[in-house]
């Protein structure tokens, strides 16, 4: 009976020192509470009260980071978030360095947030998105290198205004649609009469061309039976003709 329960012990000793590492995994293994490696992909023995082992997936995650109140450097109020990706590069550093790497990325990427938006004005924030996250990017990865983390890519999701800010946006953006289209038309009619000009000139030199553009004139508008056309001739004319 007691040889069963010593067997039977030693069994279980032995099924529950049997650790499956996947292969997109690391263990960081101590041995009475002190660093004593990495554990490799496979099937790896931890022995209880002996070892002490940490699961870390090496694969790459995401945070999103929630909506941060920040002011621009024109004193513009925006909520801005954003979304954070990174893996860990050294599975050891990310056990060892730092208690929690997740919520430490998280709360680093929030506070970089805010001071890169800050630290610009309305106008670049929103037409340089890209160079915005890419210094986020640069100052996180930075920071948590310590941590074996590394920060493969910052997206800026998104940045709302205030309701006010957005109409006077929408005017301006009128106004300058306004603008570019008085420009086109002045530059339209300065060509037109260019035109004329030329054609002008033209006219003027060759011998009969008036009268033959003055033909071509009144050939266009009779073809439509709505035009009505008045001549007007001089009274002498008039007069001459009555005689006859």
């Amino acid at each position: 009976m007691v040889i069963g329960w010593i067997i039977g012990a030693i069994v279980l000793f032995f099924l529950v020192s049997w650790k499956v590492v996947y292969e997109y995994e690391r263990g960081v293994r101590f041995t009475f509470g002190k660093y004593a490696g990495i554990m490799e992909p496979g099937l790896r023995i931890v022995v209880p009260v002996i070892h002490q082992w940490r699961r870390i997936d090496m694969r790459t995650r995401v945070i999103d980071v929630p909506e941060q109140d920040t002011m621009t450097r024109d004193n513009v109020s925006v909520r801005i978030n954003a979304v954070v990706y990174y893996r860990i590069i050294k599975a050891d550093l990310s056990v060892i360095k730092v208690e929690d790497f997740e919520y430490a990325i998280g709360q680093l990427s929030q506070t970089t947030m805010r001071n890169s938006c800050g630290s610009v004005t309305l106008d670049e924030l929103l037409g340089n998105r890209e160079a915005i996250s890419q210094k986020i990017q640069e100052v996180v990865d930075k920071a948590s290198d310590p941590w074996g983390i590394k920060v493969i890519d910052v997206e800026l999701k998104d940045v709302k205004l205030p309701a006010d800010m957005v109409r006077t946006i929408a005017k301006q953006a009128e106004a300058e649609r306004e603008r570019r289209a008085v420009i086109i038309k002045a530059e339209g009619e300065m060509q037109a009469a260019a035109n004329l000009i030329k054609a002008a000139g033209i006219l003027g030199k060759a011998e009969g061309a008036m009268h033959l553009r003055t033909l071509q004139t009144l050939n266009d508008m009779s073809s439509d039976q709505s035009n009505s056309i008045t001549f007007f001739l001089p009274l002498e004319v008039t007069e001459a003709m009555e005689r006859r």
